[in-house]
């Protein structure tokens, strides 16, 4: 197999990228936009929460928790979820001191 192309970036830029992921699904942003309002781990079916089939939100479940934006704790017949705290301080920072990043105004 060849080497992937993500193999070439900086770890820092593969992060970014990897915690970007989280926010580019609206239905991702609208789990995490219900989390954060909740202010406490959410435990019972999110489905009822939004507009999704059940096997939709797990698969954005399980993107949010691979990233590790998310906690899941599995307590049967329940799952909490929440919001990590470290990984959302990271993110924000990442995105933070990318987008704060000086442009040049002669540009095009």
């Amino acid at each position: 197999m060849g080497v992937t192309k993500t193999e070439i970036f900086s770890e820092q830029q593969n992060r970014i990228a990897d915690l970007a992921k989280a926010f580019a699904h609206p239905a991702r942003v609208a789990i995490l936009q219900l989390l954060i309002a909740k202010k406490a781990c959410v435990c019972g079916d999110l489905v009822d929460e939004l507009p999704l089939a059940q096997p939709t939100v797990s698969q954005h479940l399980k993107e949010l928790k691979r990233i590790g934006i998310i906690h899941g704790e599995i307590d049967p017949p329940r799952v909490c979820y929440c919001i990590n705290e470290t990984v959302w301080e990271e993110a924000r920072q990442a995105f933070g001191s990318l987008l704060d990043a000086s442009i040049s105004a002669g540009c095009c």
